[in-house]
């Protein structure tokens, strides 16, 4: 925690804003195969969240950057995806050639639920993932393992039971109530995407949802996505 305060301070006396700051949360990855939806959701105490950890792609799969992010795995990763490449397969292919692999973190899910998560010896611990069919959740400065197993286990347990939309939003909350980011609270983010459902039809961006900056950002999510449900209904549902 003290070289992690250390390089804030740093950051902020070089007066270069250019310099990556941890992004240090948790996240979940994950699709739906009875929808075809697939989505990320991810909390931190860092400004913004949504614009850098969540990437997706319907009909290809979902990327959660996160740690020293390298925003490149992304687009990256998703591309591996569609050219035909594992979640595993794609993350060695990110991580081979960064010389700040080490600090990285990501989930990777694809569409037929495969996963892999990759955490750098150099991330801030408490870091790890866990991956499993359909889903994959990491995480880095949390609580402890704790904060992971509870969002693999509020996601398992509610399978069949909502829509992936809340299922990751509840991921989110059992994971601060296990302890969360142990720097606190700031900002939350929902991306899900599924071919056809964005807005008129025309793209895949179906639910994109961000808190930026809120002291609850989780419940403030989940605000925000229930007033959204009810203008922005599931074209196969109407729910």
């Amino acid at each position: 925690m003290l070289h992690f305060l250390l390089h804030l301070a740093l950051c902020a006396l070089s007066g270069d804003s250019l310099r990556p700051v941890p992004v240090a949360t948790f996240s979940i990855a994950a699709c739906d195969p009875e929808t075809g939806e697939i989505g990320v959701a991810v909390q931190s105490k860092f400004i913004a969240v949504g614009s850098v950890v969540p990437w997706a792609r319907a009909g290809v799969g979902a990327v959660a950057t996160q740690s020293f992010a390298n925003v490149t795995y992304g687009p990256r990763g998703l591309k591996l995806l569609q050219q035909g490449k594992s979640p595993t397969e794609a993350i060695t292919l990110l991580t081979a050639d960064d010389p700040a692999r080490e600090k990285r973190q990501i989930g990777i899910i694809s569409a037929d639920g495969r996963s892999a998560n990759f955490t750098g010896k150099g991330c801030f611990p408490w870091a790890g993932g866990k991956s499993g069919k359909n889903f994959t959740a990491q995480g880095n400065l949390l609580a402890g393992e704790e904060v992971i197993t509870a969002m693999a286990e509020s996601f398992t347990g509610s399978a069949g039971k909502a829509p992936l939309a809340q299922r990751l939003i509840n991921a989110l909350a059992a994971g601060q109530e296990a302890g969360g980011d142990r720097r606190g609270k700031q900002s939350a983010a929902l991306l899900i995407v599924r071919e056809g459902w964005g807005y008129g039809g025309d793209n895949d961006r179906f639910r994109d949802l961000r808190v930026d900056d809120h002291e609850e950002p989780i419940k403030e999510l989940g605000r925000i996505y229930r007033i959204h449900r009810k203008i922005f209904t599931r074209p196969d549902t109407k729910k």
